[in-house]
């Protein structure tokens, strides 16, 4: 039964000589799944999925168009004909499903990352202007070779056509190549190719003609283009605009976003964390609606089917980019036009294992669907021949996924936690300023267990003799970790609570607060915003080299933004040595120097964790199969918790 308050969203959308069956759009976006610069098995699998799912756009990630564009060492290459195989096996793949599929055209300029063996590769510009978030400053090209990275364009998208691909866009998103020649604080040439801003879009026109005389008339060619890139000396919205009109009639469609990976005020809009509200990019969309009749395509944040509904029938855009939403549930699409909203796993925009794996090099996947991106390995679930009586012992979010990853191959299976709610650490995760939607993970799982149809035992202790009433075939432990109390000296009278007991309002503190910021992730951060806010003087003393260490850089870089505006001190380098009256000594890692904070009221321990394992030890001796799982065998992240727990549980 199709939900026809999506009417919108599930309306096709024609494009040159393209038919698109919904308004959903999986953006481009690195998977680091290809290995040899070409489309593998890996990366078909991961897009099939999507397909499957209904998504009725499947923008493919970067390809290369030019040597000098490997800005990654897991980049496409479309610079010779040998990759025409690969679009042909994936276009075939996704079509099958009625699903239409583009390739980003790409070269970035100054932005270059890394590369196979570690070595810096040379960076060329339209001008040797420095880049602040790499540290690079490029050569500046000449004019030869902005000549054959033209032709690059063409030839790749002819390539890309070759391979029964729809569409190509061009990336100038984000402050890549076309944008550096766009921006007038980036090109600073005075050939042909710099400027005025007319002569600041000769690039692009070549690029856009170059490709429309190597394709067919009805080929798609479409534009990326960060509208603003959010910051002082990136491209404004005035000249984006200014080029957007420009460049209408020889374009089939805009794509609109926000930011730029060359500043960290820019960064954080390539993939926007938790913080941003939903659709946030949307009034920026409206405005480029106004200017242009192309279709115009909006991304940024828009991870529920009723948010992109609406910013369809208000008519701010086209198409919908919905990339991580389609991460965390690539069945996303099917499930709304069937009208079951409730079932769709939402994605919180934690970006801990979508765009933070590829910055780790990593391929891509999600903390709460570990599927993704490992479609190859666990892309097919096949139900026991012999179900099981299974006991998962843990209500966290590793035991809520080992028991829906059990049910998922046809065991029985009881979930017994100690408390009286589901979630464990999540549920004051939720708590932390900044972070409320990772409680989504609890609300996600929730739903999971309520339709594979788990049996829940709430405010059950278990020890051995529940066990051996119970008599389980195999028992999956989830049972978590507590704070760690670090050894410190002590003398006087200081008051000392725990970062977790601030966060569920179970411990008052003093004016003057010092945090010993063990753990570098989000508690200690979210624990000082906390205080400050309330009025507290805080100064956070993180034991790294900065706050957030541990975690994603967009969602870091937000968080020590805001700790700047909150007022907080920061003391990097810093371990917890002792406390007296009034006094709290650390030792600074470095150099093993003292660090003396006086006036303190309050220290608050944002501290490790240990492992809540006692239940394994009395277990040791039981004939049945027991694996332990997420905090409880040893103390991690929530991707960790999940994965295992899944894992766990398909495993029986």
């Amino acid at each position: 039964m199709k939900d026809s308050a999506l009417k919108k969203l599930f309306s096709p959308l024609q494009i040159g000589g393209v038919t698109i069956k919904n308004r959903i759009m999986s953006t481009g976006h690195d998977t680091v799944l290809p290995t040899d610069s070409t489309v593998n098995e890996k990366l078909i699998a991961y897009q099939i999925s999507r397909a499957r799912g209904g998504v009725g756009l499947i923008v493919l990630q970067v390809s290369g168009v030019h040597e000098t564009a490997r800005y990654t060492s897991h980049i496409l290459m479309a610079t010779d004909d040998s990759c025409i195989d690969g679009y042909r096996k994936i276009s075939d793949a996704v079509h099958q499903y009625g699903t239409k599929i583009f390739a980003q055209l790409f070269h970035p300029g100054k932005e270059i990352l890394e590369t196979n063996d570690g070595l810096l590769l040379p960076a060329f510009a339209p001008s040797a202007v420095p880049t602040d978030r790499y540290h690079v400053t490029p050569r500046a090209f000449s004019g030869r070779m902005i000549k054959e990275i033209i032709e690059g364009y063409g030839d790749a998208a002819r390539r890309m056509e070759a391979g029964g691909i729809d569409g190509v866009e061009i990336v100038s998103s984000h402050g890549n190549l076309p944008a550096q020649f766009l921006n007038p604080l980036s090109n600073l040439r005075t050939d042909e190719y710099g400027g005025d801003a007319k002569k600041r879009r000769y690039f692009l026109e070549q690029v856009i003609a170059n490709i429309r005389s190597k394709t067919s008339p009805g080929f798609v060619v479409g534009l990326r283009i960060s509208v603003d890139e959010m910051y002082e000396n990136g491209l404004q919205e005035e000249d984006a605009l200014e080029a957007i009109c420009a460049l209408e009639q020889r374009l089939s469609y805009v794509n609109v976003t926000l930011g730029s990976a060359a500043t960290n005020s820019g960064a954080m809009h390539i993939a926007a964390p938790m913080m941003f509200k939903a659709g946030y990019v949307t009034p920026m969309a409206e405005r480029v609606k106004k200017r242009v009749s192309i279709p115009v395509f909006v991304t940024g944040r828009i991870n529920q089917p009723q948010d992109a509904e609406a910013i369809l029938a208000a008519g701010h855009a086209d198409m919908c980019g919905m990339t991580r939403a389609l991460i965390a549930d690539p069945e996303m699409p099917n499930k709304a036009e069937a009208g079951r909203l409730d079932d769709i796993r939402a994605c919180i925009a934690c970006n801990q294992s979508c765009i933070g794996r590829f910055q780790k090099s990593v391929s891509i996947s999600c903390i709460q669907n570990p599927v993704s991106g490992r479609e190859t390995r666990f892309g097919n679930i096949v139900r026991s021949a012999e179900p099981k009586k299974i006991a998962v012992i843990g209500g966290g979010l590793a035991g809520m996924k080992a028991a829906v990853a059990a049910r998922e191959r046809g065991h029985n299976v009881t979930l017994f936690e100690a408390s009286p709610a589901l979630g464990g650490q999540a549920l004051i995760a939720q708590l932390v300023p900044e972070r409320s939607e990772f409680g989504g993970a609890v609300t996600n799982l929730l739903r999971e267990i309520e339709l594979s149809r788990v049996s829940v035992r709430l405010n059950t202790e278990v020890d051995r003799s529940v066990i051996d009433d119970f008599a389980p075939d195999a028992i999956i432990l989830a049972t978590g970790a507590i704070p760690y109390i670090p050894p410190y000296e002590q003398l006087g009278d200081l008051d000392v609570v725990q970062a977790n007991d601030v966060l569920r309002d179970k411990a008052k503190c003093g004016h003057s607060v010092v945090i010993a910021d063990w753990s570098a992730n989000w508690v200690g951060i979210g624990t000082a915003v906390k205080l400050s806010r309330s009025g507290c003087r805080v100064r956070l003393a993180v034991n790294g080299a900065v706050p957030g260490e541990l975690i994603q850089n967009y969602t870091r870089d937000y968080l020590n933004g805001l700790l700047h505006s909150c007022g907080v001190e920061v003391i990097p380098y810093a371990r917890l040595y002792g406390v007296d009256t009034g006094t709290v000594y650390l030792q600074h890692t470095a150099n093993r120097d003292a660090i003396v904070l006086e006036d303190v009221d309050t220290l608050v321990l944002a501290s490790a964790s240990v492992a809540v394992d006692a239940l394994a030890e009395e277990l040791d001796s039981y004939p049945g199969n027991i694996r332990l799982v997420g905090d409880c065998l040893t103390p991690r992240t929530a991707e960790e918790a999940i994965f295992e727990g899944f894992a766990a549980g398909i495993a029986i």
